[in-house]
């Protein structure tokens, strides 16, 4: 099992901790040791397989929010504390910025989740074929060199948001993206050629990172 960067930072001491607290109490071993061990649980990193086409879900979780926004679609996907925190790229293209904002640290859940500290990834999506890294040649239902974000959104115990990307840097669809420890939000701003009825999704649905598709290859056809 492979785990997000920093997973043994916060993992160590609790799992160190654990013998020594045998001494004292078996309770407090215990305790210590379940806290390693869940540390590693929400840091854990699996491999997914990108399916041949389509724009794929960024995020483990549930879909929170599906709407229009300034002529564009908005989709969000909360995690609960047991999901995969680690962030994928949902289509292919190239990262044009990075921007982190700091805001509050509300439920992400809640309606006020849209005021929290949050960090924007940028993209220009890529040609419609690419290549998703776990197989063969794929295929984005994008137009090319369009605009598209993805935004990672603390929560109210996720204050630890971790971008892997810099500008420049060419993705593939199911590339890592980053990871938030502790769950909370991601959001996918589609480019403006994408409407509502083109996407695959509803309200409510689960989703797997790197593997549940949003928007299905002709989709824009």
């Amino acid at each position: 099992m492979n785990f997000a960067p920093g997973a043994w930072k916060y993992a160590l001491v609790p799992l160190l901790a654990a013998p020594f607290a045998f001494i004292f109490s078996v309770t407090a071993s215990a305790v210590a040791l379940a806290l390693g061990v869940g540390t590693l649980a929400f840091f854990r990193d699996p491999e997914r397989t990108t399916p041949a086409s389509g724009v794929v879900a960024p995020a483990d979780g549930t879909v929170s929010v599906l709407r229009e926004e300034d002529e564009r679609v908005r989709l969000g996907i909360f995690m609960n504390v047991w999901h995969v925190h680690v962030v994928r790229a949902p289509f292919a293209g190239t990262v044009t910025g990075v921007e982190h904002i700091d805001g509050a640290n509300r439920p992400a859940f809640s309606k006020e989740s849209d005021r929290n500290e949050r960090v924007h990834v940028e993209f220009e999506t890529g040609n419609t074929g690419d290549t998703d890294g776990t197989s063969d040649t794929g295929s984005t239902p994008l137009p090319a060199n369009s605009p598209g974000t993805v935004t990672f959104i603390a929560g109210a115990f996720a204050r630890r948001i971790h971008p892997y990307r810099q500008p420049g840097d060419d993705l593939a669809r199911g590339d890592r993206l980053g990871h938030i420890a502790f769950g909370s939000r991601v959001d996918v701003l589609f480019p403006p050629a994408v409407t509502l009825d083109d996407i695959a999704v509803d309200s409510g649905d689960s989703m797997t990172a790197g593997e549940t598709v949003l928007l299905e290859s002709g989709a824009l056809e």
